[in-house]
């Protein structure tokens, strides 16, 4: 079923709740740019207890629509970038020009706080795993977790450039032939890359890159 479909029903009073409930991850399911679990968990410190409560069960449905819309804003924009460009033969988009069609590339409308609360739930429950498997950039990532968390965001040049360094090895680190030969080592890079990349929207305000295509 559809976003929308899934929408209507957690704000169907007819039904029982539980099933409202389950309704609303299964919105989650289709649009979760931090991840599933740490998506419920942000919904749940934005709107309060809503397995239980009906006005956080609401709240939350209205803080992941009004999110969703904006994602689905930027995308009509890039497609319009895009079309503009092409227009001027400028066929290959920037580097630095991000794509949000793939997947959502951050929490639009609370990057910033997503990405801390993510980061929250990758430090609790998945990190601690990943670090003593994954060697420097594994220590280092967990490092800058700690760094974005205490202090909201806000990380030194140093630490900008630690995070620079560990996402360029990490993202090199994603090769067909590291899949291929150890496949759990590819995980974990590609998990710890995702973190590196919650810490540097933490880090960033939250804002996505301007695009230069048109």
């Amino acid at each position: 079923m559809s976003f929308g479909t899934y929408a209507r029903k957690v704000r169907d009073r007819s039904l029982p709740y539980g099933l409202r409930v389950s309704a609303l991850r299964s919105c989650v399911q289709l649009y979760r740019p931090i991840g599933f679990h740490a998506t419920l968990g942000f919904l749940e410190e934005i709107a309060g207890p809503f397995q239980r409560d009906e006005a956080a069960l609401l709240k939350a449905l209205d803080a992941i629509e009004a999110s969703r819309a904006q994602w689905h804003a930027d995308m009509r924009d890039y497609a319009h970038r895009r079309r503009q460009a092409k227009r001027r033969g400028q066929r290959i988009p920037p580097a630095e020009d991000r794509n949000p069609n793939s997947f959502p590339p951050i929490w639009y409308g609370a990057a910033r706080s997503a990405a801390l609360s993510a980061l929250r739930y990758w430090s609790r429950r998945r990190l601690p795993s990943l670090r003593v498997t994954a060697g420097g950039a594994g220590n280092t990532v967990d490092v800058l977790v700690a760094a974005a968390l205490s202090s909201g965001g806000d990380l030194t040049s140093d630490q900008r450039q630690l995070l620079a360094l560990a996402v360029a090895e990490l993202d090199g680190r994603m090769q067909p032939d590291l899949w291929a030969d150890d496949p759990v080592a590819h995980r974990r890079a590609r998990e710890l890359l995702k973190v590196a990349r919650l810490v540097e929207t933490a880090s960033d305000d939250g804002q996505p890159q301007a695009s230069t295509a048109g």
